[in-house]
């Protein structure tokens, strides 16, 4: 059976060009950076570049890039490195409660060890409110941490607003950017970010290699002990072919960007219309203009989401019911509980991203699937 995949937002496939470039420093070129003789000189040299190729993307300087594992460790670090770091100024920290888990719950840790956090509520759309925002604020607040956008809905923030309210207080502005990099196009300058997170394998890139952007003065403490490496940021020998297919990754990702936003944008526009027109009792979650461009979020009323995601995996379709962090748990999303679906609805919901690969010929395929399946599994539902 061919698989048709549409869980671009859990995890992309590594494009042959970049995996090409990391191939040598698997085996080849395998000297720790760390070493003064040439083996070792030449990757640091490698990294260097790739470290110029996301600094490029992102309008940043390549001094204010470092090398994580993932995104998470990227939030882990931007978060508690401000808080322990800017300690002495406040213990108060605003973020929202769509946040991914990635950033919930290393402000939940923080709540533990004594640090106050608000976390803002939003509209049915998924955004903030920007006055919320500034009522918010005390003169203990340290950081604003807000998503670029939304992993399961795709609503995009207004982080440019959210930067300027945090510059004008004198706030530390942190974003986690995972799903949007690749995708948007992003100027920490322009947009007032202080710091931000990205991981690799949302745009094409390898697995266990992340990004934190932290602006040149901003105050950050270290979260793990051992080397100097990454101008003492981020201890650990690097990752050298991961850190060469960020490089890579990030620099083809945006090369087309345009062309490859308004691809997704007619590919999920499609399938949104197809849904809406086949299928009774759908809800269209996030925003419908202000939205990623690959992410089409749909509840269908008196369906489980576990039950539709199980007959599609059965006609060869890759789909999801939410974030890929949080699909081992049966409690409904926390995003679309946020954005006030009642719990039948968030247990409905099947979130569909697109990506290159991805053509009208295969949202055919899905929603004549989805048309069947659900049909089926309202048949059996006791609730409808």
């Amino acid at each position: 059976m061919h698989i048709k995949y549409f869980d671009h937002a859990a995890t992309t496939a590594v494009k042959e060009e970049v995996l090409r470039e990391m191939l040598p420093y698997f085996r080849l070129e395998y000297g720790n950076p760390s070493s003064i003789y040439s083996l070792g000189r030449k990757n640091k040299k490698v990294i260097e570049e790739a470290r110029e190729k996301v600094a490029k993307v992102l309008g940043a300087s390549s001094k204010e890039i470092t090398f994580t594992s993932c995104g998470t460790e990227s939030d882990n670090l931007a978060i508690k490195g401000i808080a322990y770091a800017n300690k002495n100024k406040g213990n108060h920290i605003i973020t929202t409660k769509i946040e991914h888990p990635a950033v919930l719950n290393t402000c939940k840790a923080l709540e533990k060890e004594g640090f106050e956090i608000t976390f803002l509520g939003v509209n049915e759309n998924g955004l903030i409110s920007l006055d919320n925002l500034i009522n918010t604020i005390t003169d203990k607040t340290i950081l604003i941490s807000i998503m670029f956008a939304n992993n399961e809905i795709g609503t995009i923030q207004d982080i440019e607003a959210i930067g300027n309210i945090a510059k004008e207080h004198n706030i530390y502005f942190h974003t986690d950017a995972v799903q949007a990099v690749g995708n948007v196009k992003i100027d920490v300058n322009k947009m007032n970010i202080d710091l931000l997170s990205l991981s690799a394998h949302k745009f094409y890139g390898p697995k266990g290699i992340g990004v934190l952007y932290t602006k040149t003065g901003v105050n950050l403490s270290k979260i793990q002990e051992g080397g100097h490496q990454e101008r003492d940021k981020r201890a650990g020998t690097e990752n050298v072919a991961g850190i060469v297919g960020v490089g890579k990754a990030i620099e083809l990702a945006y090369k087309n960007i345009d062309e490859y936003n308004e691809k997704l944008t007619s590919l999920r526009d499609y399938y949104i219309k197809q849904v809406e027109e086949k299928i009774s009792d759908v809800k269209l979650n996030g925003h419908r203009e202000k939205r990623l461009p690959g992410n089409a979020n749909i509840s269908f009323k008196y369906v489980e989401g576990e039950a539709l995601l199980l007959n599609l995996d059965a006609k060869g379709i890759c789909a999801s019911s939410g974030s890929a962090c949080t699909s081992g748990s049966l409690d409904p999303s926390h995003v679309l509980l946020a954005i006030g679906l009642e719990h039948d609805m968030a247990h409905g919901s099947l979130r569909v991203t697109f990506g290159e690969d991805n053509t009208n010929e295969d949202v055919d395929y899905l929603v004549e699937c989805l048309v069947e399946i659900v049909e089926r599994l309202r048949k059996m539902s006791s609730k409808n």
